[in-house]
């Protein structure tokens, strides 16, 4: 009997062994999973970081990038476009004009009304119009037809008071959001067709001259007075409210700059100098790019699998469009090589994009004690339940570690403009104000980066100039601020209405 209980109590003390030897083996290869997804985290956030003097370094390669665009055609990453906009607004324009904003798969028509230096904009009339999809792989003729028809039922709304005198046309601003090479502040031809439109016929072709031949065969009496992108008008409309406004960025889905250079300081400027010795250019700086950069593997499969890879490389690091990706590829390798969320790869974290910026930014503004938003859009977006708040503050740390490269390299642009333009350093007796205008959701909604980004402005600025600097929120260049540029722009500048 006594050998049996004996054998009895040696099982069982075998087996607690065994299932303690299971418990610390269990630990020790938690350990080392958690210990790799530290390793990933941390080597990232390495490659990621953007220390004064990075800053710095990436601001004079966009300055000499800048210089090298001015100089020739193709002499720069950074297209440095003139936009023949030489007349920006004074904040004294008046009257009623328009705009067209055509950029997608639907455009805007616009009724502006300009009420001078007292007032601003007064009122504004905005009417959204889907494009049928046959329009946008027909011909040009057809498309531009379209939208004349629809700028004409939109002008017949106009209060009565507001019909101009006989002989006097309505003035248009024109926002063309495709690759156009322009000719004058008021024709440009188009390059190419993006976002899905493909009309053969009209590229090549002055988009303004179609538009206004659609809108003559209506007997639309309208003129272009301006034909403009998106970031050019966000400087026009900056600078109707605030005379200190020198550029403007873009920081949304995409990016841009544009800023205001002295005329004589565009070696590849052919024509006549403008009167006001002044010319906005644009810059098309997303496609910047630099050895200083810090650039990651996951930033380098992202351009690769991209529809454009080697270009726009700046955007891809500092826009909306990318930034949630970038996340989703690093938890991607964590839940890869350390078993992140559990045995199996979540099937949804392999879909690109799957991770939206305004995904990313409601994680990383979470202020809830257990990370509840985190939680939830993990739950929501890539179907991962049951996650630790160990988890959860690493998913915040990512979106921080992500957000934070972007707002000090966007930081670092704006330095390098006014690098460019002597505005970052204070002159002896000055007192000069100089104001950037920003625009776009990333700017807007995403606090973190916002902030971010200004702290990163004023350290490279230094306490002194960054006093003199100011970034102010800029709203719809594409709508107001065409309208505004129709009005610096008017054939009746100085004659009396």
């Amino acid at each position: 009997m006594r050998k049996v209980v004996v054998g009895a109590v040696v099982v069982g003390a075998a087996a607690v062994c065994a299932a303690a030897a299971l418990v610390v083996r269990h630990r020790l290869k938690s350990r080392g999973k958690w210990a790799r997804a530290m390793a990933i985290l941390k080597e990232f956030e390495e490659k990621c970081e953007t220390p004064i003097g990075k800053l710095k370094q990436v601001a004079d390669a966009m300055t000499v990038e800048m210089h090298a665009g001015l100089a020739s055609e193709g002499g720069s990453k950074l297209k440095m476009l003139i936009s023949y906009v030489d007349n920006l607004p004074t904040g004294e324009e008046k009257g009623l004009f328009y705009a067209l904003d055509l950029g997608g798969t639907n455009f805007r028509v616009l009724r502006v009304h300009l009420s001078g230096r007292d007032k601003g904009v007064i009122n504004q009339d905005v009417e959204e119009v889907s494009i049928p999809p046959h329009l946008m792989t027909g011909s040009s003729h057809e498309l531009f037809d379209f939208i004349a028809e629809a700028l004409a039922k939109f002008v017949r709304s106009e209060p009565e008071e507001f019909h101009p005198p006989p002989g006097r046309q309505r003035e248009l601003g024109f926002t063309f959001s495709f690759p156009v090479r322009q000719t004058s502040v008021a024709s440009g031809n188009l390059i190419k067709w993006t976002k899905g439109f493909n009309i053969e016929d009209a590229v090549g072709e002055d988009v303004v001259e179609q538009l206004t031949k659609s809108m003559e065969k209506i007997g639309l009496d309208m003129r272009v007075s301006a034909l403009v992108n998106d970031t050019v008008g966000t400087l026009a409309g900056a600078r109707y409210y605030n005379q200190d406004v020198i550029a403007a960025v873009i920081l949304g889905t995409g990016t841009n700059a544009a800023y205001v250079e002295r005329a004589q300081a565009i070696p590849k400027w052919h024509g006549l100098l403008p009167k006001s010795g002044e010319m906005v250019i644009n810059m098309e700086w997303g496609n910047f790019r630099s050895l200083h950069l810090p650039l990651t593997e996951y930033d380098q499969s992202l351009d690769a699998e991209s529809l454009n890879p080697g270009e726009q490389i700046f955007e891809k690091l500092i826009s909306g469009m990318y930034l949630g990706d970038i996340v989703r590829r690093v938890l991607l390798r964590i839940a890869e090589e350390a078993d992140f969320f559990g045995d199996t790869v979540p099937p949804k974290l392999k879909i690109p994009f799957i991770i939206r910026t305004p995904d990313m930014s409601a994680m990383h503004h979470d202020t809830s004690s257990d990370l509840k938003v985190v939680a939830n859009k993990l739950r929501d977006i890539l179907e991962i339940s049951n996650t630790s708040l160990k988890m959860r503050k690493i998913v915040v740390g990512l979106c921080d570690i992500v957000a934070t490269r972007g707002a000090r390299l966007s930081a670092a642009g704006i330095f390098g403009i006014l690098k460019k333009i002597g505005r970052d350093t204070v002159r002896v007796g000055e007192k000069e104000k100089s104001v950037v205008g920003l625009d776009g959701g990333l700017f807007e909604h995403y606090t973190e980066f916002r902030t971010s980004m200004g702290s990163a402005l004023k350290e490279l600025l230094g306490e002194e100039a960054a006093d003199s600097i100011a970034i102010e929120q800029a709203n719809d260049g594409s709508g107001i601020g065409a309208a505004i540029l129709a009005a610096s722009h008017s054939q009746y500048l100085g004659v009396e209405s």
